[in-house]
C-alpha cells in the first residue's frame, strides 16, 4: 500500500506547510518533546490502550510509523485535514483500526508536548490575555466563551419546537413487511435468468 511519509515532503516546504500547518523548523522544534511524551506514554500503556505488563515498546520492521517524525507528521496531517480515519490510514499505509489506535495514542503526546513548550491551547480569556500580554477586554471580542461561561441574554423558551425531520426518521411499517426468501427455488431461478441475460451479448 503506497503511503505519504515525512521523508517524502521534508524537501518540499510549501507542501509540508499545507499538510501540517507548520514550517519545517517549527516541526523540528516540536519533535523532541513530542517523542519524549510519546515514549513516556508507551512505557505504561500498549498501543491498544491496555496497561503494559511485559515487554517494553519497540518499533518493529512492520511498524507503519517507525520514526518520531513519521508519528508527528501522521497526527498533524490528521488534525489539519480532519479526514475520516479510514482515509488517514490509507494515506499513511495502514488500516482504519490501526489509524484509530495511533490517533488516540498520539493526541495526548502532542498535548503534553505543547504544554511543555508553553503552546497548548488556553481554556479561558484570562489565560489567553496573560499569554498575549494584553487585557481581558482586548481579547473578549475574538473569543467565544465556553458553554458554561455563557449567560443567556433572554430566557430559553419553555417548549423546544420539534424538528421537521423527526417524523421522517421514526420507525415505520417497512419492518413488518413479509420477507422474500432468497433461497427459494423460484427466486434462485429468476436470479439466474437475470444474470444470464446481463451476460449475453445482443
Amino acid at each position: 500500500m503506497a503511503s505519504v511519509r515525512f521523508a517524502d515532503l521534508q524537501s518540499r516546504p510549501m507542501e509540508f506547510l499545507d499538510f501540517t500547518s507548520l514550517t519545517f523548523d517549527e516541526f523540528q522544534q516540536l519533535v523532541p518533546p513530542f517523542e519524549e511524551a510519546f515514549q513516556a506514554r508507551m512505557a505504561t500503556w500498549r498501543l491498544d490502550g491496555k496497561p503494559r505488563t511485559a515487554r517494553q515498546f519497540s518499533v518493529d520492521k512492520n511498524c507503519p510509523l517507525p520514526t518520531p517524525e513519521d508519528r508527528l507528521f501522521f497526527l498533524l496531517t490528521y488534525l489539519k485535514t480532519y479526514s475520516l480515519q479510514v482515509v488517514q490510514g490509507r494515506l499513511c499505509g495502514m488500516g482504519q483500526r490501526k489509524a484509530h489506535q495511533w490517533i488516540h495514542v498520539l493526541l495526548p503526546a502532542l498535548l503534553a508536548a505543547l504544554r511543555t513548550l508553553g503552546d497548548a491551547p488556553t481554556r479561558s480569556q484570562a489565560a489567553l490575555a496573560q499569554r498575549l500580554g494584553v487585557s481581558e477586554a482586548d481579547v473578549a471580542p475574538v473569543v467565544t466563551p465556553l458553554e458554561e461561561e455563557r449567560t443567556p441574554l433572554v430566557a430559553a423558551p419553555a417548549v423546544v419546537p420539534v424538528s421537521p425531520l423527526v417524523p421522517m426518521t421514526g420507525p415505520h411499517d417497512g419492518a413488518s413487511a413479509p420477507r422474500t426468501l432468497l433461497n427459494r427455488l423460484r427466486v434462485r431461478a429468476a436470479r439466474k435468468r437475470t444474470i444470464r441475460s446481463k451476460m449475453s451479448c445482443s
